[in-house]
């Protein structure tokens, strides 16, 4: 068996984060676990020549996941994208925006300004997830493991995973940092001695961001929509976006993204080709003929990515959760599972910073580092 003095779960920000921290502390006595074969999780930023783990042309990232964070309403994010070196820009929002309803033309109106201001980051939100990777050491990294089981005993916790290839890896640590949804840990993972059950219902009961979602990226050579005074806005009624917004970096291919409203369950029965053909038809409606021939696009229905999604996801509506207890009150449990993803987070529940943020607590609040 192996040994470890701090297992995490999960490699996507917060495990990610959760890992830096301790990393940065000169603690090294760790093991990070993630399912996926990439890091990352729910940030997911693709490329016009792949997606998005190797790219280098940094301008042509685009973002299938979370795309924006507020520096003035966020702080603590922003001083960590700050630090570790990484650009942002604001998003564009110059130009009018499209109002589209049934039975009638799109209409034209100012665009609104998000206030506090969002902004991007060059290379899409992969490059947080790069940047916090360079911080960690690799040997310390295990993906396409997925945890099956945490067994408590009075010695240690006993973490059972799973790698692609069905061959099992057991880790005897002291603690464990929860860094995966909560829905999914109460799905997926089977606890010994079992959790409360007021644990269980209320990570069965916590939305899980994005996971309803899916989003379309079309790429093009020039942002033909400014030309004509629009800012690449749109919010419709019809569909099946029900909200765009350009998605241009600086420097780099003009692009257009859309939160596709077509319901999961109903998308679930479409082929990809086919929602990607119709969102290339809403463009065009929009914006015009130039929008019917993207260099490329991108689609990804987050309600499809197992790693992701859960039956009772698809029926919340994609709302932020509202944020958790991080400890569990129980005998077997107290002080050695932590809960320290996005969904734990006090203040951003389900967004980046929320990420950040219950990482921080995690790790700083629970005496691992000191």
């Amino acid at each position: 068996m192996n040994q470890a003095r701090i297992a995490i779960i999960g490699g996507g920000v917060s495990g990610l984060y959760a890992a830096y921290l301790l990393q940065s502390q000169g603690i090294s006595d760790y093991v990070l676990l993630e399912a996926r074969e990439r890091l990352g999780g729910r940030v997911l930023s693709v490329g016009l020549t792949g997606t998005g783990e190797a790219l280098t042309d940094d301008t042509n990232r685009f973002d299938l996941g979370p795309s924006w964070f507020w520096p003035d309403y966020q702080p603590q994010l922003d001083t960590l994208i700050a630090g570790l070196g990484l650009e942002r820009f604001a998003q564009p929002t110059q130009g009018d925006m499209l109002i589209e309803r049934a039975g009638v033309s799109p209409a034209r109106t100012p665009a609104y300004f998000s206030s506090p201001a969002s902004v991007r980051l060059l290379g899409g939100m992969t490059a947080l997830v790069d940047a916090l990777a360079a911080g960690v050491n690799p040997d310390n990294v295990r993906t396409g493991q997925t945890v099956r089981s945490i067994h408590a005993s009075e010695q240690h916790l006993q973490v059972e995973c799973e790698s692609l290839d069905g061959m099992r890896e057991s880790w005897a640590v002291e603690k464990v940092l929860l860094a995966a949804p909560p829905r999914l840990l109460a799905q997926d993972v089977e606890f010994l001695p079992p959790l409360p059950l007021s644990v269980v219902q209320q990570w069965r009961n916590t939305s899980t961001w994005m996971a309803p979602h899916a989003k379309y990226v079309a790429v093009f050579e020039s942002a033909f929509w400014n030309e004509t005074g629009l800012s690449g806005q749109a919010r419709s009624a019809v569909g099946p976006m029900v909200e765009i917004h350009d998605a241009t970096s600086p420097g780099g291919h003009a692009a257009l993204f859309g939160f596709i409203g077509v319901p999961a369950s109903t998308r679930e029965a479409m082929s990809k080709e086919h929602l990607q053909a119709m969102c290339r038809a809403h463009l065009v409606r929009l914006f015009g003929p130039e929008a019917s021939k993207p260099v490329a696009e991108f689609l990804k229905d987050w309600a499809q990515d197992p790693l992701t999604s859960v039956a009772q996801d698809l029926l919340d509506g994609g709302q932020h959760p509202i944020s958790l207890d991080a400890s569990i009150d129980s005998y077997h449990w107290t002080g050695r599972l932590i809960g320290v993803g996005s969904e734990w987070s006090p203040q951003f529940p389900g967004y980046i910073a929320g990420a950040i943020e219950s990482a921080a607590i995690g790790v700083n609040g629970q005496g691992l580092i000191g």
